[in-house]
């Protein structure tokens, strides 16, 4: 292993230097995107379709929030679907413009972040103080926080966040796109940042920073490489949210039902301050969470959190149960952590789970005719995801969505003095500059497991090649062959073999991987399983019946799958011995003219579900699909349906009825209903979330009635409360009723109790707002959750 920590800080002082190139700049270890070609693969479809679906935006309108802030006239609408969180879209495209510029060298793409730059210089020279972006309302929040009435940052949507992307997008401009005034314009944004928050005790920080506030922490620790301006490393420092630091720096996993995007860009930014500094606890912090997230709180497609939060060990089956699975933006920034943290050590442990993250969610998440995003992949049996349109849904994962399709080239090789890593079998041309090295990768991975590197100009030849050799694959079943010497004989899975000899032009590298039929459980609950073939997640298609909003509208909850959930016991179960369904799938061969479909066994499936083929998730679109699947013996399953199927049943004729609900102590759920409160607090029981109110204090939020009259309020309660617990619930400011919790039930289990809701509350209403209101010298709730039922 190549020991870099001497290197960092000759890494540093490069980056300051303006001899650095393209994203060694800052990135160090890896090339410029422009230097790797994708060849024929899903990738270049990908990338390409993605430009063009980049270019059909109306930039104007990206455009408008920062214009309408710094006092300027638009020249277009904003766009009205997540308008309260205006702007944060504008940033994302700014990078996938820079991004897509190297990538590709499309010039339409540089002309529109050139247009961007001009636009948002008019403005951030309109506000004269160094400030730029589109929160709305922005000017009066940020004298507040100068203030130090840190607290108005909850009267807004996560203006910290929101702001970050303006950040990176004038970042990315520079970085990738070579754009000299953008990074003016970041320096100038960084130094107004600084100033805000200089008068700032650590407490009134650690306040602000409770609410979701991005990778603030990363853009200063960037700014600090781009200056040596020790300011900016102190403020990247002051954005290390010491709630979730001072945890993972100890090893210690505190992140149950925490917002699970909310705590990884933090963790990114740990990662680029213990890159520039080597500082011990940034780096076990960066690298304990990327290990804790990757290992334990991942699924099999590499992507993690349901309904936007990590659950809890006693909940992890909620990813079976809901609709809102892992979300794009996470393994996004997954990524970004797991390259940032191979760029300072090598290992191939990240380069593992980069590839997963890569082919099975991220991939997956474009559609490959329109070119829409996916926020939520349903991880349930047999339910879909829906996808953006242009110029409609302004979502966060739209935002990362058009990024990441656009730097598909940017961990298949590394370099690391006179080694180069080859760290992903993708289609590829390289070219090092610096060493005079040009190398082509043909390969059809994933369909076979085998690639071909060429040498095609060589003036180093001293140059060391180190190739992974995958987890997934056997030990013993990978072969990397040249003249005749098999060079991977003496390593194992999950390492570097290493080819040290004098180059020529026109060697040639054969690698042959074994790609094997595998499986993965669901953690904690091992009657659920994944199949793989190699590190390819094979889902299957099982029917598109009820897609509701497939292809989404503008509706502020347009990026969750609304469709009708099947029963479990509905759908496809592999009832049989495990070594034999894997063992027959080993044995089977690919169906006619699709190398990547394999008909599942029809012995190991009930025949009501016909026959079921097996493929690559990333291909599987516009379908409901299996991605988990119970599998056990025939006896088993017996079992399962006589205990569990009646509860199945209740549950979805629940979801059926259910026409709002709102889960009580979760960022997002609370967010996404409007939330107030005051002298409130949440916590996490048993492992669910829950939230209540002090004497004095109350909580609410809003529920859409779908404009329906004969509705209920259907709410979760702890069946153990003791104490004062007395409390009003209010509809619209009309009294529904008092309840007093306290021994009410004493028996340890969840209860749910119904309010019926008196039509005339009801009456022409979109939405209610729903209050709990504690009595004198009591407290309201413990409430977990809240459903607006047909009855």
């Amino acid at each position: 292993m190549i020991n870099r920590n001497k290197t960092a800080i000759l890494l540093l002082t490069v980056g300051l230097s303006s001899a650095a190139i393209a994203q060694d700049k800052l990135y160090s270890h890896t090339f410029a995107l422009g230097d790797v070609k994708l060849l024929e693969s899903p990738f270049l479809h990908a990338q390409n379709l993605n430009v063009e679906t980049l270019l059909e935006y109306d930039v104007d309108r990206l455009l408008a929030p920062f214009l309408k802030e710094a006092g300027l006239e638009p020249k277009a609408p904003s766009f009205s679907n997540w308008i309260d969180l205006d702007g944060h879209v504008g940033g994302h495209y700014l990078s996938a413009m820079a991004i897509h510029f190297a990538s590709t060298g499309d010039r339409r793409c540089k002309e529109r972040m050139d247009y961007m730059l001009a636009e948002l210089k008019r403005c951030q020279d309109k506000n004269g103080d160094g400030y730029l972006g589109g929160v709305p309302n922005g000017e009066n929040l940020w004298k507040e926080v100068k203030k130090g009435n840190v607290g108005e940052v909850w009267k807004y949507w996560v203006p910290w966040y929101n702001l970050h992307k303006t950040y990176a997008g004038l970042r990315d401009a520079w970085l990738y796109g070579n754009n000299e005034e953008a990074k003016v314009m970041f320096i100038k944004l960084s130094d107004w940042g600084v100033n805000l928050i200089a008068a700032l005790s650590d407490e009134q920080m650690e306040s602000m920073l409770a609410n979701e506030f991005g990778g603030m922490n990363e853009v200063y620790a960037d700014a600090y490489q781009i200056t040596g301006d020790k300011r900016y490393l102190t403020t990247a420092k002051r954005f290390s949210h010491k709630l979730v630091f001072d945890s993972v720096s100890n090893r210690v996993d505190n992140l149950d039902n925490m917002h699970a995007n909310t705590q990884v860009p933090k963790a990114v930014g740990y990662q680029r301050v213990a890159e520039l500094t080597y500082e011990q606890d940034y780096t076990t912090a960066a690298d304990f969470f990327w290990e804790t997230v990757s290992l334990n709180r991942s699924l099999s497609l590499g992507g993690n959190s349901r309904r936007e939060h990590f659950p809890s060990e006693q909940d992890f089956l909620s990813y079976m149960e809901e609709r809102e699975g892992p979300e794009s933006c996470n393994t996004n920034n997954m990524l970004k952590l797991a390259g940032g943290l191979f760029r300072m050590k090598p290992d191939a442990k990240y380069m593992d789970f980069y590839e997963k993250a890569l082919y099975n969610h991220i991939l997956s998440t474009q559609h490959p005719e329109h070119g829409g995003y996916v926020y939520f992949t349903s991880a349930r049996p047999a339910h879909y995801r829906v996808y953006s349109q242009v110029n409609s849904a302004m979502w966060c994962c739209v935002g990362t969505g058009m990024e990441n399709h656009g730097k598909y080239g940017e961990m298949i090789y590394t370099h690391d003095g006179d080694a180069l890593y080859i760290n992903l079998f993708v289609a590829s041309e390289l070219d090092w500059k610096e060493k005079g090295i040009k190398l082509t990768q043909h390969t059809d991975f994933p369909v076979s497991g085998k690639s071909t590197l060429t040498i095609d100009k060589i003036n180093a030849s001293d140059a060391k090649l180190l190739i992974r050799y995958p987890n997934w694959v056997p030990p013993g079943k990978m072969k990397v062959m040249m003249d005749g010497k098999d060079y991977a004989t003496s390593y194992q899975p999950g390492s570097y073999i290493v080819i040290d000899r004098t180059w020529r032009k026109g060697d040639k590298i054969e690698i042959d991987m074994s790609m094997e039929f595998h499986v993965e459980e669901l953690r904690h609950h091992p009657q659920y399983i994944s199949l793989f073939r190699g590190p390819i997640l094979m889902g299957s298609k099982v029917g598109n019946d009820d897609l509701q909003g497939l292809v989404a509208d503008d509706h502020r909850w347009g990026h969750i799958a609304h469709g009708s959930l099947v029963s479990l016991f509905d759908t496809p179960a592999l009832i049989g011995e495990r070594t034999e369904l894997i063992k027959s799938l080993n044995q089977a061969r690919p169906t006619y003219n699709k190398p990547l479909h394999f008909e599942v066994p029809s012995a190991f499936v009930e025949e009501r579900h016909g026959q079921l083929t097996l493929q690559p998730f990333y291909e599987i679109h516009d379908s409901r699909y299996m991605m988990y699947w119970l599998a056990m013996t025939g006896e088993e399953f017996k079992e399962l349906q006589t205990e569990k199927k009646e509860e199945e049943r209740l549950k979805l004729e629940l979801d059926k009825r259910t026409v709002d609900a709102v889960k009580l102590g979760e960022q997002q759920p609370e967010a996404d209903h409007r939330f107030k409160d005051e002298k409130s607090s949440r916590g996490v029981h048993n492992g669910q979330s829950w939230r209540d109110a002090e004497n004095g204090g109350y909580f609410s939020f809003e529920l859409q009635t779908a404009k329906k009259e004969d509705l209920s309020l259907l709410i979760t309660y702890w069946g153990y409360e003791s104490g004062n617990r007395d409390f009003d619930i209010l509809v619209d400011g009309e009294l529904l009723a008092t309840e007093k919790l306290g021994g009410k039930w004493n028996q340890s289990k969840f209860f749910d109790v119904s309010y019926e809701i008196p039509k005339a509350y009801l009456k022409d209403a979109a939405f209610v707002t729903v209050k709990f209101v504690p009595h004198n010298g009591h407290r309201a709730g413990r409430v977990f959750r809240v459903r607006l039922v047909e009855d």
